[in-house]
């Protein structure tokens, strides 16, 4: 028998391939982001953190020359820059004179309850993960408080915001921490600071699966209680620190997925319009309503305040595409959003170097592929704030 045809162990040769591949991750990103391989956010132009900030450009330049709030970087050319904490100490100081609260720091006031917003599908390439990032992103930029939870195995999200599983949570520091049976952690025990202001992360990773696997373990010994309300009871520990939490849920539907829907008040279903996805999305949704009367049936409270079909990954010059949104806006009406989120090279282009649109120059990119790109992004989730301002009766 030729050296070629010498049978090999397959789990030796995944274990080998998992982790060449980890440890030329953890080398792309040291070079990506030296020395220390932290992500740091970019400046914004003074027009970009002007329509963030929701006024005009001449505003903000008269603020600097009058020597009010922070000082933005000049560069050649007096062109001003701004950092995002910047922009947070620009809003800081905007809302003492705004004409109404929360024009400049929108977020909860007296009365308002913590949104929780579940990002699910369990068919791959659906866009959940990259939804999930540029929503979280997108609402802390706007002066929300955010907690993104990655709750992926697949931690997506988690290298998205520069943290690496394989190598930065070797010694634990997903949710499991706090929502395991045996000595669960205080859940701000796992929370870490990002590099923008405003916004949380609690990273994933494999470890996550070890919550699949103790539940029936523990279901059936009678010790896991009511356990689909551990997620919700864990963040109600800090409810107070936030706003908005935004969860990428995994891409199937076990006991995170159920634990997670449990606890939101709001669900963003991501569909890709091509067929196959859209059968996919029936079964997902029969299982879905299945699994969601098990738990009401046990007790819990199934009402959300809202939930949301986004279109993902969509080509307007795609045909078949726009025979399907039409199908599916005609199905559930205002239940999809107006905006859809568009197929962009920009966004893909943006990933290989693990970033968000929200986190590259603009001049990165051909200046019509970007702005199309970003904003067909601020159009999908400043729906979605609208949405959570909506349901705190604003």
């Amino acid at each position: 028998m030729s050296r070629a045809d010498t049978p090999e162990d397959l789990n030796a040769v995944i274990r080998q391939h998992s982790e060449l591949l980890a440890a030329q991750l953890h080398s792309q990103r040291e070079s990506l982001f030296p020395p220390d391989a932290s992500k740091t956010m970019r400046k914004f132009t003074s027009g970009e953190a002007a329509a963030l900030l929701g006024v005009n450009d001449s505003y903000l330049r008269k603020l600097h020359l009058d020597g009010k709030g922070p000082s933005p970087e000049v560069s050649s050319g007096n062109r001003r820059h701004y950092s995002a904490e910047d922009i947070h100490n620009l809003r800081i100081l905007l809302e003492k004179t705004a004409r109404k609260p929360g024009d400049y720091l929108p977020g909860r006031r007296a009365g308002d309850h913590l949104q929780i917003i579940g990002v699910m599908n369990f068919k791959g390439g659906s866009g959940k993960t990259t939804s999930s990032a540029h929503l979280a992103q997108r609402l802390a930029l706007k002066g929300y408080r955010v907690l993104a939870i990655d709750l992926d195995p697949q931690a997506s999200l988690t290298a998205l915001h520069g943290v690496q599983p394989e190598f930065d949570l070797r010694d634990g520091g997903t949710l499991y921490d706090a929502i395991r049976y045996e000595d669960p952690v205080p859940i701000a025990k796992v929370i870490r600071k990002t590099y923008i202001p405003n916004l949380d992360l609690i990273p994933g990773n494999l470890e996550l699966m070890e919550f699949e696997h103790e539940t029936p373990r523990a279901l059936s010994r009678g010790n896991a209680g009511l356990f689909f309300f551990r997620v919700k009871e864990a963040l109600a520990q800090v409810d107070d620190r936030y706003d908005v939490v935004v969860i990428d849920c995994p891409p199937q539907l076990g006991f995170l997925t159920m634990s997670a829907l449990s606890a939101a008040t709001g669900v963003l279903v991501t569909i890709h319009p091509e067929m196959l996805d859209v059968m996919s999305m029936s079964q997902f949704l029969r299982m879905t309503a299945d699994l969601m009367d098990v738990i009401a049936d046990s007790g819990a409270d199934m009402s959300h305040d809202w939930m949301r079909y986004l279109l993902t990954r969509y080509e307007p010059t795609d045909a078949p595409q726009n025979r399907i949104v039409a199908f599916l806006r005609t199905m559930y009406g205002d239940k999809v959003l107006n905006a859809p989120m568009l197929k962009s090279t920009a966004i893909s282009d943006a990933g290989l170097t693990k970033q968000t649109l929200y986190e590259v120059e603009r001049s990165a990119f051909t200046r019509t592929t970007y702005d199309r790109a970003i904003e067909s992004l601020n159009a999908v989730n400043d729906e979605i704030a609208q949405l959570i301002q909506k349901t705190w009766g604003r």
